[in-house]
């Protein structure tokens, strides 16, 4: 990525939330900063939750020209009209992906720390690879995607990286001159403002 572009925003949403609620949240998000892609993320194994999860949200994205992925869920892509998939097993499910979707699905792969995984998930079609966490964590194994990484991905590789996981105005300051895109979810969906939130985390990159 070029030091003179600054990264877009890519919103992961919460693992669970009030679809009274949070659809005029995403809303008001949308109508206040340029987000690139969001990603619907819900920790329910329910199909019909979320089924209705896709559709609200997909409703509140596309007015807004932002595509939506789901997580995981492949086949649930083409029945709820979303934009493609994203995929938290690295490589391993690119391929299949791409043959379900067709060529002009968004297909994303989550690949830790592992530049291994990235470069294969790259080489199987992926139209982005996630690095992290970024920030630091007592969750998993704890290992934490370096800015090293970042670096040489951006100088070597041409496939978009996305940097994600406990994300700071600090860190967000101190990665942008290496990756295309900055994966928000809690960061904001935590605060009482989300939108003031994502404006905060935007300004960081300069």
């Amino acid at each position: 990525m070029a030091d003179t572009e600054r990264p877009q925003i890519y919103l992961i949403t919460p693992p669970s939330f009030d679809l009274e609620t949070f659809p005029a949240q995403l809303d008001r998000v949308l109508a206040a900063h340029e987000v690139a892609c969001i990603r619907l993320a819900l920790a329910t194994k329910d199909e019909d939750a979320q089924g209705r999860a896709a559709d609200a949200c997909r409703e509140v994205a596309h007015r807004h020209d932002v595509a939506l992925v789901i997580e995981n869920h492949i086949k649930l892509v083409d029945r709820h009209g979303l934009d493609g998939v994203h995929l938290t097993d690295g490589a391993r499910t690119v391929r299949y992906a791409r043959k379900e979707l067709g060529q002009d699905a968004i297909v994303g792969a989550w690949c830790g720390a592992s530049r291994h995984d990235g470069m294969n998930a790259g080489e199987a079609g992926a139209d982005y690879v996630c690095f992290g966490p970024v920030g630091e964590t007592a969750l998993g194994a704890g290992e934490l995607a370096p800015r090293d990484l970042f670096a040489w991905w951006s100088e070597v590789i041409e496939v978009p990286v996305v940097a994600e996981g406990n994300l700071t105005e600090d860190l967000i300051r101190e990665f942008t001159p290496v990756t295309d895109f900055f994966a928000l979810g809690e960061e904001i969906w935590r605060e009482d403002d989300p939108a003031a939130a994502l404006g905060r985390m935007i300004a960081a990159m300069g």
